[in-house]
């Protein structure tokens, strides 16, 4: 039985409950004294007002002078609930605040609040470069009356850059971008080169996104001469491209696995040269096949990926548009871009990694907003000890949020869909689609096209171009097509970004929110409902959902009845189908949990040897403990003046720590594929991942220390110190960095072991 098919059956039963949230009262209570203050404020200059914020104490006066500050910096007098959503925020909570409320204003106040409470220096997380450059752009004029300076970092940062913008109070950056330069900082051999200060605080933007979606992706830092492996996967590429589906290959029911039949095994085989795939010689070779049917097969061009230029590049499926930097393991990528006939991209050694989630762990402390904390509380409270403060939008919300239209068949969902959105646009109301990957909404524009609209597409394709689209998507008569709007960071106003038409729009009922099938998550389902009905704007949002889609077909085939009751115009009027579509995603949410929690307890060990690693590094850099150690191990040390001795010992340790540390993390990936096969003899894979884990670590510095003496004896070290000769010390000419896409189908391993045994369960 494979993982998904494990998971599925563990998570049948699975009622995922709503996570509590925080009581607001205590916060609220402060808002008539910081309401109490704003005549007072109101009147001073703005350099005293200035003056007054650096002098500025507790929730009252933080929220109140941040009030003002807002007002005159940017013509924004912050709601009662930004304030909440703040304070909630300074009190170290995630702030769940609806679409429009204005929770970039709400964070400046909290980044602030943390800086005059000393928890400075202050980084707010985003999700993508975009974000951060804006976001710091738009709210410095607020920062600058507040006396306080910032930054942003986004890829193309110089490192002189990147240490200008960390150097500030307050500085904004993408998760993967601080991830990365935290990365490189631990490979320093200068203190004097880092970038960052040590982490004090993170704001995290889209807080259930990065913290709960994101958290369990490595962050990878690499190095060394790329690996040259695409002759052999476009080799095998061929061998699988022959093959035919149903004869040769059989894809499981979750279309989440592939095995060869054994018709196929024999064709392979015998194209091969009549070799055996199952014999432990031919390892790597069957390996590299079956890695290459699941990219031939189960991966989809315009689904999974897209190829732009010459590149393979990964379609973030939360959010539908690229994520930038990423690549799937396991010789994954190079199976993909072999059957693009693409040249592998360069992967090299790791010479360090952490995931999403140790990172922000790295922080003292931790807060963040977003617009659906409530529905993942349990995970926040699970992994990042977070609660939630659910604060209530300023006006309420009016959008009429209609009951699932359910089809039968899918393109019977699309016909209707398509004529939904024709009759809107006849009418002159603004339509926003969300699609669930690239291929539905290209295929859905060109539907649209034939009926003679004109669609504005926004997916991984173009989404350069989205807060231009995402800005006019309220206008008269336009019609958006977007994949996911999870993180797009765009308001879309009614009557178009400058609301000339708002009037007429609102009279047609707003901006009309339809989604083409529901999503594995049902956060990402509110996110796009929550762009119609913005601040109290008429809206309305509608599903349309097919009994064929993915997700009911993944993870609710058993609970369709086999005749559902339909009307006359083919939609789907039976409950039992309603709680099927429901059930689906709650057993698809809990999957993606009980994945998370699993992924996390191998990267538990991993991290705590990091951090130790990290912990004698910073020794190593900033003490004189190498040179201590060589004083005590070797007698060539008392001939030579400290100065020398220091920073020969520095280097020669550094080198040999970091290399040891490289080696580990490839020993660690060794060893975590091979568990795998011992869960065959029925050991848990984890037990024995750690019973490996810990011992290759208490055998490192020991090894470390070893090789710094007789590297050192061996050394020339003069009077004007110590210079390596040619080879004897090598670090990377060239590093750079990629996140490492979770691998929809498991490693190699486990997909070796669904083959083997498949193979064997035919044979019986």
């Amino acid at each position: 039985m494979g993982l998904s098919q494990r998971l599925k059956l563990r998570m049948r039963r699975f009622l995922q409950r709503p996570g509590t949230t925080v009581d607001l009262a205590p916060l609220e209570k402060h808002l008539p004294r910081i309401d109490a203050l704003e005549e007072e404020l109101e009147a001073l200059t703005d350099e005293e007002l200035t003056e007054r914020a650096g002098e500025a104490e507790g929730y009252v006066e933080i929220c109140a002078v941040g009030r003002e500050a807002a007002r005159r910096a940017l013509d924004q007098r912050p709601y009662d609930v930004q304030l909440v959503g703040a304070m909630a925020m300074l009190d170290g909570r995630v702030a769940e605040m609806a679409t429009g409320e204005g929770k970039t204003l709400a964070a400046t106040i909290a980044a602030y609040g943390h800086v005059r409470a000393g928890h400075g220096p202050v980084h707010v997380i985003t999700v993508n470069d975009y974000l951060a450059r804006r976001d710091a752009q738009w709210m410095e004029p607020v920062y600058t009356l507040l006396g306080l300076t910032v930054g942003w970092v986004n890829e193309s940062s110089s490192h002189d850059e990147r240490t200008e913008a960390y150097g500030c109070d307050v500085t904004y950056v993408s998760v993967s971008e601080g991830g990365f330069d935290f990365l490189r900082d631990q490979l320093v051999t200068d203190i004097d080169e880092r970038v960052q200060r040590p982490l004090a605080t993170a704001i995290v933007d889209e807080a259930d996104s990065i913290l709960i979606d994101e958290a369990r992706v490595p962050m990878v830092l690499a190095g060394g001469v790329a690996q040259a492996r695409n002759t052999k996967h476009a080799a095998a590429a061929k061998l699988v491209q022959m093959l035919r589906p149903g004869r040769d290959y059989e894809i499981a029911d979750d279309n989440r696995s592939v095995a060869l039949t054994d018709t196929g095994l024999a064709r392979i085989e015998k194209k091969l040269g009549g070799v055996d795939l199952y014999d432990g010689a031919n390892a790597e070779q069957l390996s590299l096949i079956n890695v290459s049917l699941h990219a031939n097969v189960l991966l989809k061009r315009d689904v999974d990926y897209i190829v732009r230029g010459d590149k393979v590049e990964l379609v973030d499926e939360m959010r539908g548009r690229v994520a930038q930097r990423r690549r799937w393991p396991d010789g994954l990528q190079a199976a993909v871009e072999a059957k693009e006939g693409i040249t592998a991209t360069a992967e090299g050694e790791i010479l360090n990694t952490i995931t999403v989630q140790g990172y922000i762990a790295l922080y003292s402390t931790v807060c963040g907003m977003t617009a659906t904390a409530v529905i993942v509380g349990d995970q926040l409270r699970e992994f990042f000890k977070l609660e939630v403060a659910m604060i209530p939008p300023n006006t309420p919300c009016i959008r009429d949020d209609e009951a699932d239209r359910i089809f039968a068949a899918q393109a019977e969902r699309d016909e209707a869909l398509v004529a939904e959105i024709k009759a809107c646009h006849e009418a002159g109301r603004p339509v926003l689609v969300g699609t669930l990957d690239v291929k539905q909404s290209e295929e859905l524009a060109e539907l649209l096209r034939a009926e003679g609209i004109t669609a504005n597409v926004l997916n991984a394709k173009n989404d350069d171009e989205e807060a231009a689209i995402i800005a006019e998507a309220g206008a008269l008569r336009a019609v958006t097509v977007s994949t996911q709007m999870a993180g797009r960071g765009v308001d879309i106003r009614l009557g178009g970004s400058k609301q000339v038409d708002y009037d007429a729009v609102a009279e047609l009922g707003g901006l009309y929110v339809l989604g083409a099938g529901r999503h594995d998550s049902r956060r990402v389902d509110n996110q796009l409902r929550g762009r119609s009905g913005r601040q109290g704007d008429p809206g309305g949002s509608v599903f349309f959902v097919s009994l064929e889609d993915d997700l009911i077909v993944r993870h609710a085939p058993e609970a369709i009845p086999s005749m559902p009751r339909m009307s006359m115009d083919g939609l789907v009027e039976d409950e039992q189908v309603d709680f099927a579509v429901e059930h689906a995603q709650r057993v698809a949410e809990g999957v993606a949990h009980e994945i998370h929690r699993n992924t996390w307890r191998y990267s538990v060990v991993i991290e705590q040897q990091r951090q130790q690693i990290a912990e004698l590094r910073e020794r190593l850099l900033t003490t004189e403990d190498a040179a201590d150690l060589l004083m005590d191990q070797c007698v060539k040390a008392d001939d030579i003046e400290r100065d020398v001795l220091v920073q020969a010992g520095r280097a020669i340790a550094l080198y040999h720590l970091d290399r040891a540390w490289t080696d580990h993390l490839a020993e660690l990936a060794d060893v975590r594929e091979g568990v795998h096969l011992r869960a065959l003899g029925r050991l848990d894979p984890l037990d024995e991942f750690h019973r490996a884990a810990v011992p290759l670590f208490n055998e490192l510095i020991p090894a470390v220390e070893q090789k710094t003496i007789e590297t050192f004896e061996e050394a020339e070290i003069d009077d004007d110190g110590w210079h390596p000769e040619e080879g004897e010390i090598v670090r990377p000419s060239a590093t750079w960095t990629y996140l490492v896409h979770e691998n929809p189908f498991g490693s190699e391993l486990d997909r070796l072991i669904a083959a083997v045994g498949r193979r064997l369960s035919s044979s019986r």
